[in-house]
């Protein structure tokens, strides 16, 4: 039985591949400090007897006995309000959290994957997106803690790889949803479901040219665990480059939901990106991966995931600091 230690186990993303490994026959040792995280996400895992919980910051030293096969490491604030509101835990995880697990990697002589993320290619001058395209990234804006973290954490993984011969993979997320997220936590997917079951307008930042590509979570875990198996070091995209406007993308919310409400502008924040679509040529010839779930159809699977939750969660706020944030 493999053994694999997810860290960010109890976050959106972190919570499906503690599902992924189980049904794949692992045993899987679930890490989170639950500062973004929510037990909720593996509560139903907590009788398996293939599962443990660690509650622990990977910031600081990590301890796993006996051996490990692989460490995936998702422990990161993702969203905008997260990363704004505490960007020295982001910067701290992106780092430190990753030299820890790379050490602990090295030492059990385990395969090592990292969740990088679309935003190393910052507001990209490159349309879509490639692997070869280095971005474009204001490192001092106040998304490079995010932004910097996630382009660190893919230069010291490639350090091990080259230096320490670790085993080492990077997949480099774009916009992905489906059950469990957040509903308030500051993307467009959950704000605009959450402001058409509220009966609110849909908030849209800037003139709504901007773009993003969504893909659903069963595609996104299917395309990382390939590409874990896989013998590719370099990064390589996952995401649907299925590209949509944001306010095409709130008249298909609008659609989704019968809200009557309408769309309303805001100024757009700083450094926002204005195109985000992967190319995923790499994942297509190297992983044998694209996307198989249509937006349409993951949509209302979110959609009805939504609508179940306690009334108390939909009318929960978050304070969206990305509003001190605006492009001049």
């Amino acid at each position: 039985m493999k053994r694999v230690l997810i860290t960010g186990a109890a976050g959106f993303l972190g919570s499906h591949l503690c599902d992924r490994f189980l049904k794949e026959g692992c045993h899987v040792i679930a890490m989170d400090n639950l500062i973004t995280g929510n037990l909720k996400n593996i509560e139903h895992l907590f009788k398996h007897k293939d599962f443990e919980f660690y509650h622990h910051d990977v910031s600081k030293f990590i301890h796993v006995p006996d051996e490990l096969d692989y460490i995936m490491h998702f422990a990161s604030p993702a969203s905008p309000i997260d990363y704004l509101k505490i960007p020295i835990q982001t910067l701290k995880v992106g780092s430190l959290g990753t030299h820890n697990c790379l050490g602990l990697a090295k030492a059990k002589g385990a395969r090592m994957l990292i969740a990088s993320t679309s935003e190393v290619y910052g507001d990209p001058m490159v349309h879509p997106q490639t692997e070869e395209y280095w971005g474009n990234v204001n490192p001092i804006g106040p998304r490079g803690v995010y932004d910097e973290a996630k382009r660190f954490q893919e230069a010291i993984t490639m350090a091990y790889h080259r230096y320490h011969g670790v085993e080492t993979r990077i997949v480099r997320i774009f916009n992905t949803y489906g059950p469990r997220m957040r509903l308030n936590d500051g993307r467009v997917l959950p704000a605009f479901i959450g402001q058409a079951l509220r009966g609110e307008d849909l908030t849209v930042f800037g003139d709504g040219s901007q773009t993003r590509s969504f893909c659903y979570v069963d595609d996104l875990v299917e395309g990382i665990y390939r590409l874990l198996l896989s013998d590719y070091a370099e990064p390589v995209n996952i995401g649907n480059p299925d590209e949509i406007t944001i306010s095409q993308f709130a008249e298909e919310i609008i659609k989704l939901t019968g809200t009557t409400q309408k769309v309303i502008y805001k100024d757009l924040p700083v450094d926002d990106p204005m195109q985000r679509q992967p190319n995923i040529d790499k994942a297509r010839a190297i992983l044998n991966w694209e996307p198989k779930v249509s937006r349409a159809e993951g949509l209302k699977i979110t959609y009805d995931y939504f609508k179940s939750l306690p009334e108390e969660e939909l009318y929960k706020k978050e304070h969206n600091t990305f509003e001190g944030y605006i492009r001049k």
